[in-house]
């Protein structure tokens, strides 16, 4: 691509000799656009916006690719916190029919206390 870019221009001025001379044939002609080639890249004010533009679709793309893993990693946190919650979940669960058990159990023995007591009370 590079090639056809910077042959093109000068196809019309050497023609067919581009395409049919030896190595290093045109060297002496060719020496002259050469270095005016390089100069108008190395001075020219619209190669400086090219390597501008390039900075910062670099800075860009850097940009997106810490965007990107920092929303990788909040998917990974995500992840972990609906884990935690399931596992809360479930404790919650075990620990209410745990509590209700409890509460029974509680329940039965001041029945069964009050009915002793009743008891003695009505015996004596």
């Amino acid at each position: 691509m590079v090639a056809q870019f910077f042959i093109k221009p000068h196809k019309e001025t050497y023609g067919r000799a581009i395409h049919s001379a030896a190595a290093y044939a045109m060297n002496d002609e060719f020496s002259r656009v050469l270095s005016q080639q390089m100069e108008h890249y190395t001075n020219d004010p619209n190669a400086d916006r090219i390597n501008r533009l390039k900075g910062e679709m670099s800075q860009v793309r850097t940009a997106m690719l810490d965007n990107i893993n920092k929303v990788l990693d909040r998917g990974d946190r995500l992840e972990l916190l609906v884990d935690k919650t399931a596992t809360l979940q479930g404790n919650t669960l075990r620990f209410r029919r745990q509590s209700r058990r409890v509460r029974n159990t509680m329940w039965w023995r001041n029945v069964r206390l009050t009915y002793v007591n009743f008891n003695q009370t009505a015996f004596v």
